[in-house]
């Protein structure tokens, strides 16, 4: 095994006493390329991708002492360290801030817009040199920005780690669902060896989803600047993705294992790691548009039963889910059905058994966008 260079970059300190840092593994020549970037959990109370990366070290450094690594690889075991402390009542809420109910995996700094002003008279007509200098304004544009407080440094610092990278992987997960992703829509099909690699069973596809998460940060510059500048050739330079590794509770060293070999896999296939990838698995679900999820809701309160699994096809009309009122005051208007308004895949649905009017009971990926879903409001908070 040939160990990583390991980094313990600190958060500024909330209070006397209290401090924190993000660990960051590196793996490889530093500015090596490709250059991947990982990180998990940056939802700190999603655990399935903190073992992920367990696994996935362990895969990088038998990778390095082979002499495998061509590229660099940045590893972010825990991206999260502000949530991992985030206790109440016995219950870990990581997820949003407590200080300021922020979502984690929201505001980032949208740096297109800082990016094309140092950008203009910049760019020419080789796509190769013109990466490189939308990599050096980005890094301009980030350089800019501030942070007042401890959550908006990690998003900072997190960016940084990530902003230069070919490839980046944000993982997560849902409550219970099958492995999916979500991707920029420029991104397709030629990220469709990742969703191969990786086992998805659905792939959501966005140019803007709404309420700037992480992988939009690192990869929506890209299509946003080749808008901005049409004459110039700027391919989209970054693969970025946002890898949901099923449920919260689908936490195993045999599902970890998996899914760390299916990220070392598609890292060989993307010439980060030297060696034979071996064919690419078939691709078990084509790529849907985001704006044709239904997120199927709650009417009424009451105890929850599902009928349709994680992975299960519906087709419009079947029912997915019975909410039940055990207090009724007559049976027959107890329960209340709830049936699929679109076809496509159930590809995740709540943990939670007794549900509230608005719960996102069930999501379905549908291949045709739905009425009402309009592009920038596509993910709840």
């Amino acid at each position: 095994m040939s160990a990583p260079t390991t980094e313990h970059l600190p958060l500024p300190a909330v209070a006397p006493g209290n401090s924190r840092h993000l660990t960051v593994l590196r793996f490889g020549r530093p500015g090596a390329r490709p250059k991947a970037y990982v990180q998990a959990s940056l939802h700190a109370d999603e655990i399935p991708g903190m073992l992920v990366a367990h696994h996935l070290r362990a895969g990088l450094e038998a990778a390095a002492a082979a002499g495998r690594l061509r590229g660099e690889v940045v590893l972010v075991p825990f991206a999260n360290p502000i949530g991992l402390t985030q206790h109440v009542l016995a219950e870990h809420l990581g997820r949003y801030a407590l200080e300021s109910a922020s979502n984690f995996n929201r505001h980032f700094p949208d740096l297109a817009p800082t990016a094309a002003e140092r950008l203009a008279g910049r760019l020419g007509d080789d796509p190769v040199a013109n990466v490189a200098t939308v990599r050096a304004a980005l890094a301009e544009a980030l350089a800019a920005t501030t942070a007042d407080d401890e959550v908006q440094a990690l998003r900072r610092t997190l960016l940084g780690l990530a902003l230069d990278a070919d490839i980046v992987l944000d993982l997560h997960c849902d409550l219970e669902a099958v492995l999916h992703l979500y991707l920029g829509t420029p991104l397709w099909p030629d990220a469709a060896d990742l969703a191969a690699d990786l086992g998805a069973e659905a792939t959501l596809l966005a140019r803007v989803s709404g309420g700037e998460p992480f992988d939009e940060a690192v990869g929506g510059p890209w299509w946003a600047l080749a808008d901005a500048f049409p004459d110039h050739p700027i391919p989209a330079a970054c693969l970025a993705a946002t890898v949901e590794l099923r449920g919260v509770a689908d936490v195993s060293d045999t599902l970890a294992a998996t899914d760390a070999a299916g990220i070392l896999r598609f890292l060989t296939r993307r010439g980060v790691l030297t060696g034979d990838p071996g064919p690419l698995p078939e691709l078990r679900a084509d790529a849907t548009p985001l704006e044709g999820v239904e997120m199927l809701r709650a009417p009424v309160a009451g105890v929850l039963v599902h009928h349709r699994a994680p992975g299960e096809w519906v087709d419009a009309g079947d029912p997915v889910a019975t909410i039940v009122d055990p207090g009724a005051a007559r049976l027959g208007t107890s329960r209340t059905e709830l049936l699929a308004g679109t076809s496509g895949r159930v590809y995740g649905r709540v943990a939670g058994r007794f549900v509230r009017p608005g719960t996102v009971v069930s999501k379905i990926a549908g291949a045709t966008a739905l009425a009402g879903r309009a592009a920038g409001a596509l993910l709840p908070d």
